[in-house]
């Protein structure tokens, strides 16, 4: 009954997502004066987890899960493709990378949301509060 618990894998992927992108958010603004960086992002968390094996295959978190399989959700980096250089070819907007970092922060709680909600509801149905 309790064998594939997607929901607990989709938060932990939530979580996972926005710490890698809350990573390179805090590697943009410490590097805003840094003449000839370009601002970086990843992908939205749906196109991520929707281009791993279809989105619903089980997904091992670290080496020996799942009899040793080891799949993890693709993070990829890329610069920035929205970003206005400036004449020292810094692409880095703090406004922007504060927006994104409030936006990281919604995500990371939703991810606790859904892990919350869903423990809420595996006590309720074994009868504990």
């Amino acid at each position: 009954m309790f064998e594939k618990m997607e929901v607990f894998r989709m938060a932990h992927a939530l979580a996972q997502h926005a710490g890698a992108r809350q990573a390179l958010v805090s590697q943009n603004m410490a590097n805003a004066d840094t003449p000839g960086y370009a601002a970086r992002d990843i992908a939205d968390f749906a196109v991520v987890y929707a281009s791993d094996d279809g989105g619903q295959m089980p997904r091992a978190t670290r080496g020996g899960h799942m009899l040793g399989h080891e799949t993890r959700l693709d993070f990829a980096v890329a610069k920035d493709r929205d970003a206005v250089a400036d004449p020292n070819g810094n692409s880095v907007t703090l406004e922007t990378e504060m927006l994104r970092a409030v936006d990281v922060k919604r995500q990371h709680d939703r991810a606790l949301a859904i892990y919350k909600s869903s423990l809420t509801v595996l006590r309720a149905a074994i009868g504990r509060r």
